[in-house]
């Protein structure tokens, strides 16, 4: 679903290690193939990766196929944004957004 090689795949046996362990701030995407507003927010997502490239890691997780995971981190609706940062959830979003609003919670957290 992903359009810039930026942007790398969360799984539920992955998330640990690769998110959770990651000291550098992190946003996870938590969708599914069948949600319209996720894959309207996918082009959104795939330029904040390459803006942010070196700076911010940008996984998405598909809920359907991992669903250990959205069930740890209690998401309720998709699209949901987490910022992760040294192990802790510190910010998210819910919903499709626009970008500015991505931009000000990643300058808030970088």
């Amino acid at each position: 679903m992903a359009n810039s090689k930026n942007v790398l795949t969360a799984t539920d046996s992955n998330l640990e290690t690769e998110v959770m362990k990651n000291t550098e701030l992190t946003l996870v995407d938590f969708w599914a193939e069948w949600c319209g507003p996720c894959r309207a927010l996918a082009p959104t997502l795939d330029a904040l990766a390459d803006e942010y490239q070196g700076k911010v890691k940008v996984y998405k997780l598909n809920v359907d196929e991992n669903p250990e995971s959205a069930q740890k981190f209690k998401v309720r609706g998709i699209p949901t944004v987490m910022l992760v940062k040294g192990g802790q959830v510190v910010d998210q979003l819910v919903g499709n957004q626009p970008k500015d609003s991505f931009v000000t919670v990643i300058q808030k957290h970088l």
